[in-house]
């Protein structure tokens, strides 16, 4: 009989470093209201947000990525040698082919390992934490690096109320390997193809390619092309919203084999920080434990959002290495992923030293 050879993995597995990158150019609500049809007011007491950062001069998805995935090595104090795959979650990426992960692999240094991309939305970063995690425990590496990079400004409409007030940029990176005691609990992950449209763009490409060729002998003052921009319904995506992330939240505990009460931090999804504090109340964790609020001058990242947000608490003490994190990503797709971590060392490279 032919016996085929298997990988034999790590069991326990956790972040072992961390990095990021924000923009350096600082928006606030009062310069997105010079277009958009709003008031500060208005957006903070709807969603938290305060400021959030767009890329400018020869910063770009690539730049940042790159950036925040050697702070995450550097961070993690692994040889750069031993990172065996490298997993980027984007939605925002501005060619489908090449896709990212193999350009970024090549800006590190890395050029020549497995690269990829995961387009889960919000959820992204859940998703590939989840597949990094299963890569190591299967022994398909022993190493993985994850990035998360938006460039939401770049898809987004300036003058929509449902999503131009939202929206930041930026990227945020960990190093996943062996550990001593598991440091990530099994992914609870889900979708809802049923309401994907509730969170999409206003175009497909087929479409805007068709358009972009039948505009092409208008006059652009008069006749615009327009553009190609993400979309979103509001009280759709809270309804589903509403429904589905207390399930999902329950199960993230219950899965992890850990109490509730061994909970120390929550970091969920920074789409809107009065969600956020429902959620929080609903689980009914005390009102001092700490929450990841990076939304108040991050704005939604979308799949860079969790590690931006797990970076800015360990960067400014809010939060400490070796604490036991609840993290939930969730958004277009419709899409969710969460898991119960030990939370990485606070970085001794953040995306706070000086700008960027």
């Amino acid at each position: 009989m032919t016996v085929i050879a298997a990988n034999t993995g790590h069991q326990n597995v956790a972040m072992l470093g961390i990095g990021a990158y924000r923009p350096k150019r600082l928006v606030s609500n009062d310069e997105v209201c010079e277009v958009l049809d709003s008031s500060d007011q208005w957006i903070f007491e709807r969603s938290g947000i305060r400021n959030r950062r767009w890329i400018s001069g020869d910063e770009s998805a690539r730049s940042m990525a790159a950036a925040a995935a050697e702070r995450a090595i550097e961070n993690s104090g692994i040889d750069k040698e031993k990172i065996g795959a490298l997993i980027l979650a984007t939605n925002s990426w501005k060619t489908k082919i090449p896709h990212g992960g193999p350009i970024v692999a090549y800006d590190i240094g890395l050029n020549g390992i497995p690269a990829y991309d995961i387009a889960a939305g919000c959820g992204g970063f859940g998703y590939a934490l989840g597949v990094a995690a299963d890569t190591v425990r299967a022994g398909s590496a022993e190493y993985v690096l994850v990035v998360g990079v938006e460039t939401m400004s770049v898809v987004m409409e300036p003058t929509d109320r449902n999503t131009a007030f939202i929206f930041g940029d930026g990227a945020g990176a960990v190093v996943v390997g062996p550990s001593d005691e598991n440091g990530i609990s099994p992914t609870v992950w889900g979708s809802d193809g049923e309401n994907a449209e509730a969170i999409g763009q206003n175009y497909d490409i087929p479409e805007y390619m068709d358009r972009a060729q039948e505009y092409q002998h208008k006059d652009p003052e008069t006749e615009p092309v327009g553009r190609m921009v993400v979309t979103m319904e509001g009280s759709r995506v809270f309804r589903w919203a509403a429904i589905t992330l207390p399930k999902a939240l329950s199960s993230v505990i219950e899965r992890s084999g850990i109490g509730l009460d061994d909970i120390e931090v929550f970091v969920p999804h920074q789409a809107n920080a009065r969600i956020n504090d429902l959620m929080k109340k609903n689980l009914g964790f005390p009102d001092d434990l700490p929450m990841a609020n990076d939304i108040e001058n991050t704005g939604n990242t979308s799949a860079a959002s969790i590690p931006l947000a797990m970076e800015e608490m360990l960067a400014t003490g809010k939060a400490k290495g070796g604490q036991t994190a609840l993290l939930l990503g969730f958004g277009a797709g419709l899409s969710y992923a969460g898991a119960v971590v030990t939370l990485p060392p606070a970085p001794k490279v953040s995306s706070f030293d000086g700008l960027g």
